[in-house]
């Protein structure tokens, strides 16, 4: 079991004001990039500073990854706050397969 960490206090999470705004999107986009980057400055491996996330309810729980080896994710207390009920259940190889999963995803809708 990993563990997982709610956020990082260098960083202030936006302030849901309207979900729907352009400024408070903006302000996760810029909340999310700073937590990417701390966590390839400050994290363990190639997958440090990767971004997965769980479809759950009307949303997504989102994390950033850390480390794998010890498993160490940052969740992000954004949008809904969502949390992955089987997050402690992933092992490094899912969270791989994931991450690998997801940059398939971004780069077909990017095209």
């Amino acid at each position: 079991m990993g563990r997982i960490y709610s956020g990082v206090n260098e960083f202030t999470v936006p302030k849901l004001t309207n979900p729907n705004s352009d400024t408070y999107i903006n302000e996760c986009k810029k909340y999310i990039e700073q937590i990417k980057q701390f966590a390839k400055k400050n994290g363990k491996g190639a997958e440090a500073g990767k971004e997965i996330s769980f479809p759950v309810g009307d949303g997504k729980a989102i994390y950033i990854v850390l480390s794998l080896k010890p498993i160490k994710l940052i969740h992000l207390d954004i949008y809904d706050c969502w949390n992955f009920p089987y997050i402690n259940r992933l092992t490094a190889k899912d969270i791989k397969e994931k991450i690998k999963q997801q940059e398939k995803i971004n780069k077909l809708f990017k095209e």
